[in-house]
């Protein structure tokens, strides 16, 4: 299976975003990608208004996006806003493209480090795998990186690889954080994650202000031995990974922290 992971800088015109979506797309395609993966907040970059740009997964934004996966001819994952049915958002992950379609609601919220996600986005409570680009996906968005629990389950509901949009929240050891999560849960799932981050605004010219997770960077793939397969710097980056996924069987006899399981699991 070869993947993409589009580390970009999204910003506040879902337009402009859906530019970026297209042209990454594309070269994706072009370096032979089966899956584009974008980061959380793709369709707008936190620390504005969602809910003045929260559409139905049906709706012209997401509309959209099939169509760059019809024109691209892959699977591409990328970063929503759907209304919930109080006067909040939800944080959804769109993968669409190769009869596959499917979507995802971000479970565990970002109330930490002063930023409080459930002010504006209601939770989802249905985790999800699906069969697509030649292997079975799990999906997380961002602050599920912390919950093992989450990535356990995905495994044992079958998945191989396990994709993870962020926005990263910025801050002393943050990046640090991030690069050791993404690897514990590569570990305690003994599946592929590839997680793909918001590139630092920085980068791009633009100052982040307040508590709004904005990106850092960083993103990355990793095997289910827990080590590297690729990593992005903190620019915008297009990461373009093989991943050999007969190699899980072989980590799992090697480390089976899922069989050896006392509490939880299957």
């Amino acid at each position: 299976m070869r993947i993409a992971l589009a580390q970009i800088v999204s910003g506040p015109d879902p337009a402009r975003n859906l530019e970026l979506v297209a042209e990454q797309a594309h070269a994706a395609a072009a370096a032979g990608a089966g899956l584009v993966v974008f980061p959380e907040a793709t369709m707008r970059c936190f620390g504005r208004s969602l809910a003045e740009v929260a559409e139905p997964i049906d709706g012209p934004w997401a509309n959209a996006v099939r169509e760059i996966a019809r024109d691209s001819g892959l699977v591409v994952a990328a970063g929503m806003f759907t209304p919930a049915d109080d006067d909040r958002v939800r944080n959804t992950l769109l993968i669409t493209g190769a009869e596959v379609e499917a979507s995802y609601d971000k479970i565990h919220l970002y109330d930490a480090f002063g930023f409080t996600e459930s002010r504006t986005v209601a939770p989802g409570d249905r985790p999800l795998v699906i069969t697509a680009a030649g292997g079975s996906i799990g999906c997380a968005i961002c602050y599920d990186l912390r919950f093992p629990e989450l990535f356990t389950r995905l495994a044992d509901d079958g998945a191989q690889l396990i994709i993870v949009p962020a926005s990263w929240g910025a801050g002393p050891a943050k990046l640090d954080q991030w690069r050791l999560l993404v690897r514990a849960r590569a570990l305690d799932s003994t599946t592929f994650v590839a997680a793909c981050g918001q590139a630092d605004p920085a980068t791009v010219g633009i100052e982040s202000s307040g508590s709004a997770p904005t990106g850092v960077g960083g993103s990355m793939i990793v095997g289910p031995n827990g080590a590297v397969v690729a990593e992005a710097g903190v620019a915008p980056q297009l990461l373009i990974a093989d991943l050999e996924l007969d190699t899980i069987t072989a980590a799992r006899k090697q480390i089976p922290v899922l069989a050896n399981r006392r509490l939880g699991g299957r």
